[in-house]
């Protein structure tokens, strides 16, 4: 599958909005890619898991970890692609942890899977937690690779090989830096990661409670 492809999964799933958005990296973006939209249909939740799988299939693994939310379907299509098995992490007090009975190997070959990467900071808790269980995370790798070239776009992470269907140079800014903060333009907060504060969709103008 190629980069014009994986956009047109986006585009004919309005999957790629404009706006003023916090991400969940807490950078603010012009642009926010709900993966959702696209992976809400069986079809092309396979085509993308498929053709991620085949960039990750190189490196041998024999499961696929991926962060909850956004990272639970994309890692199941990528595990059913490889034939390995596919478990997620979870947030307990806001710290990434293995749940629901799900353990990693001492040694195993794992692959780091989630939907989109910005700055990395999700696929870097998760790693933390794989080596903390002695397995060995042999890549990591996302439907979308939207960080910055100075932040190190399509480069490895944490010494381990990334790699994603879509390098996409969409701009994200820290909120002091903002041009639609500046502007006074609402800000929309649509990540999973903020549900436990039961606030999955807020909008504010900047200043307000």
């Amino acid at each position: 599958m190629t980069g014009d492809e994986v956009r047109r999964q986006f585009s004919e799933t309005g999957a790629l909005l404009s706006g003023h958005f916090k991400l969940s990296s807490g950078l603010h973006s012009e642009a926010y890619l709900q993966c959702a939209k696209v992976l809400q249909w069986p079809e092309r939740a396979g085509a993308l898991g498929a053709a991620l799988a085949a960039l990750l299939a190189p490196f041998r693994p024999s499961a696929v970890v991926s962060p909850a939310m956004g990272g639970v379907i994309i890692g199941h299509e990528a595990a059913r692609g490889l034939s390995v098995r596919a478990i997620f992490m979870e947030r307990v007090d806001g710290e990434f942890t293995l749940r629901r009975g799900f353990a990693l190997e001492p040694g195993e070959r794992v692959a780091v899977v989630e939907d989109v990467v910005t700055t990395g900071k999700s696929t870097r808790e998760v790693l933390a937690v794989v080596r903390d269980s002695f397995a060995v995370a042999v890549v990591c790798g996302a439907i979308v690779d939207r960080r910055s070239f100075a932040a190190g776009r399509g480069a490895d992470l944490d010494g381990v090989p990334y790699r994603a269907l879509l390098a996409l140079d969409v701009p994200a800014f820290e909120p002091v830096a903002c041009p639609r903060c500046a502007a006074g333009d609402p800000l929309v907060v649509p990540g999973s990661r903020h549900l436990a504060a039961k606030t999955p969709l807020v909008v504010s103008r900047p200043g307000e409670a």
